[in-house]
């Protein structure tokens, strides 16, 4: 099954468990049985009518060996992190689409798995996975254990966010990417236009987008580093990024796309979002203005909500 991941630069570590056992020692608690209580029943029968019933989607929270890339050492999430991050996927990102688009959008297309780890995955040469997607069926989020679910923060105004942000970003983190890998099951059920890709032909960096800044992006065409990579990341960026951004931030990025009167970076990317609202119009029938609307009205509620109890 082809996966696609989505990637941050990071400083690699490793981490490595060692247990033994005997039938003569006590059996000590295993770190994967995770911090579930009683009340994981509750939550499933939340999950069931939030998610199962109406969409057909199953979040996997529990640790599961088949169900993670044996390459990577990580841990399970915990209970009360798990609950939060549902609660806010279902307020910020399905119903955002439900509102603009409708529930049938989301039955139709989401992916079927949301999978939740608790720890990050690095690669051996320190990029730190954001998120990874398999067939257009299952996406993973990493970093669940990072949550600050009493001090939630969600940035949509600064054009380059700080990876390193205490409490962490969820939009950076969990948003942009859900609607990065949403876009690309978009993009393969129906084709895009083929103009998109003409746009920034030849200046793609195949090889070695990871040294591109985002802060620099802009000025060769791309709202991020990683949009530098290919045609098609290119144009999953750029609609994450709109989304999930204010229009000030936005203009924020199309203005270090200019340098002095050279603006063809900035031009670039406006030709580039012209192309994905015409395929969002005329291929799924919304427009990518009214999405971002919705998306950035009900990040603002996320924050009055009560993130603890299931409702």
């Amino acid at each position: 099954m082809k996966k696609i991941s989505y990637f941050l630069i990071g400083c690699a570590i490793a981490l490595g468990f060692t247990a033994c056992s005997s039938d003569d020692e006590p059996k000590q608690p295993s770190i994967f049985a995770n911090d579930l209580k009683t009340d994981s029943a509750d939550f499933d029968r939340w999950l069931r009518k939030n998610y199962m019933d109406p969409y057909n989607i199953h979040i996997i929270y529990r640790y599961q060996d088949d169900e993670t890339d044996q390459k990577y050492n990580v841990i399970p999430a915990k209970m009360e992190n798990v609950k939060a991050l549902a609660k806010m996927m279902k307020h910020i990102w399905i119903d955002a689409y439900k509102e603009v688009v409708g529930a049938d959008f989301i039955k139709s297309y989401s992916p079927r798995i949301f999978q939740y780890i608790g720890s990050a995955e690095y690669r051996s040469d320190g990029a730190m996975v954001l998120g990874t997607a398999e067939g257009g069926l299952k996406i993973t989020l990493f970093r669940v254990n990072a949550m600050d679910i009493d001090n939630i923060f969600i940035d949509s105004i600064s054009p380059f966010p700080n990876s390193a942000a205490v409490p962490i970003d969820m939009n950076y983190w969990f948003f942009h990417t859900m609607h990065h890998e949403f876009l690309h099951i978009l993009q393969q059920t129906k084709s895009y236009p083929m103009e998109f890709n003409t746009v920034s032909a030849g200046k793609y960096h195949a090889n070695d987008w990871i040294n591109v800044k985002d802060e620099e992006a802009p000025l060769e065409g791309f709202v991020t580093g990683y949009a530098s990579g290919e045609a098609r990341e290119d144009m999953a960026e750029i609609y994450a990024t709109y989304v999930t951004h204010t229009p000030e931030a936005w203009e924020k990025v199309l203005k270090a796309g200019e340098k002095g009167s050279d603006k063809t970076g900035r031009e670039a990317i406006e030709k580039k979002l012209e192309i994905i609202k015409k395929y969002m119009k005329e291929s799924w029938g919304f427009e990518l203005d009214d999405l971002r609307t919705v998306v950035l009205r009900r990040s603002h509620e996320v924050l009055e909500m009560d993130l603890r109890t299931l409702d």
